[in-house]
């Protein structure tokens, strides 16, 4: 069986770096908000080309966290609405409504499955208050569009990075950045089977914005700065001192990944040619690092049964929309045909720095095969 993702392989090159990482968070004696994460926020907000990075315990109370902040901040209040898009996983949309604020989903474009950016001026009402762009799969969303609409209406950018870690984008200046600078604030999940992924759960939030950070550095913290003395009703939302150590590792190593699998979505893109199976659309070269490799056929069921039978495990990444999912019955009866279409249509094939050329070529005749 070829492994959609094997974590144990990808992990274990970096073994031993890992085990000494952990052993000096074991004898630091200090296990929560330490040195490692201090270290780490450091590191990743210098990757990031942000000013701070703020380490939390997972992707969704990053994206909670920032909106939350916003409030604190006066910027937002309960019943403003948020732009986001229709076909995320549910984690983006959550993040607004645990806040008390309304998501208004908006469709994505059918071939990069990312936010249109010609549907967003539409959706604006007088309680619009930001625009949360999600890179899904890997690919950055046309941040130009985003940032020029956010400006003309007043609106804040978060960036949903928790798929995207390294990606790259060129804005019409032809400058490079990094994704987690391209908006406001940016939240990222380091879930195990991330591009950057931990040991367990942990996530982060980047931003350039003093005031956003000190309050979100607040907020993951009780509400405190300074122990016994609390600022906000917060919460409890640390990067775990362990985790941070395992990350501050595999960052080191972030970049060799993304080529990895860049190579592997080479070989796939060049060597897949069944008209029954979709590839995906690549806008620039370096703005998709591959978190997955997304098909789209109209005969799923099918392909996944196929693919099984030969012994290469698929997955399904959403099979439900989130505007169908039983949590939010306020957005059952809305429409949105092309996310619908998507979800109906869409499949994973395995993609992994730790795939071989071997498996490589067996998915790729696997699929032209397939009738």
């Amino acid at each position: 069986m070829i492994d959609f993702l094997n974590l144990k392989d990808i992990n274990a090159r970096y073994a031993k770096d890992l085990k000494e990482a952990c052993s000096r968070v074991i004898d630091s004696g200090w296990y929560v908000l330490g040195n490692e994460v201090s270290e780490f926020e450091k590191e990743f907000s210098n990757y990031c080309q942000t000013k701070y990075c703020l380490g939390v315990a997972n992707g969704l109370d990053a994206l909670i966290l920032i909106i939350r902040a916003y409030i604190e901040l006066g910027v937002f209040k309960k019943g403003d609405e948020i732009i986001v898009p229709s076909n995320t996983y549910i984690a983006s949309i959550l993040a607004i409504s645990e806040n008390g604020l309304t998501p208004v989903l908006v469709e994505p474009d059918i071939d990069t499955f990312n936010l249109d950016p010609k549907g967003i001026e539409v959706a604006i009402t007088p309680k619009t208050k930001a625009i949360l762009t999600v890179h899904l799969y890997g690919q950055v969303t046309g941040m130009d569009e985003i940032n020029s609409i956010a400006k003309k209406y007043d609106l804040k950018v978060i960036e949903d990075c928790a798929q995207a870690h390294g990606a790259l984008y060129t804005n019409k200046k032809s400058e490079v950045k990094k994704v987690g600078c391209l908006g406001d604030a940016a939240g990222f999940s380091f879930y195990p089977g991330k591009n950057l992924g931990a040991l367990g759960d942990a996530g982060a939030i980047t931003t350039s914005d003093t005031e956003l950070a000190n309050t979100i550095a607040a907020l993951r913290n009780y509400g405190s700065h300074e122990k016994y003395m609390n600022l906000y009703k917060g919460v409890n939302s640390r990067l775990d001192e362990i985790q941070a150590a395992m990350l501050r590792v595999k960052l080191r190593y972030l970049d060799r990944e993304i080529v990895a699998r860049k190579a592997v979505a080479d070989a796939y893109l060049k060597g897949i040619y069944n008209p029954l199976i979709k590839l995906p659309m690549v806008e620039q070269p370096d703005s998709h690092v591959w978190h997955l490799f997304v098909i789209t056929t109209n005969e799923r069921e099918k392909l996944s049964k196929y693919l099984t039978d030969n012994k290469i495990q698929s997955l399904i990444h959403y099979p439900i929309p989130p505007h169908k999912q039983e949590a939010y019955k306020e957005l059952n009866n809305y429409n949105f045909p092309i996310s619908e279409k998507i979800h109906e249509q869409v499949i994973s094939i395995p993609i992994s720095s730790a795939i071989t050329n071997e498996q490589i070529n067996r998915v790729i005749e696997t699929l032209n095969n397939f009738k």
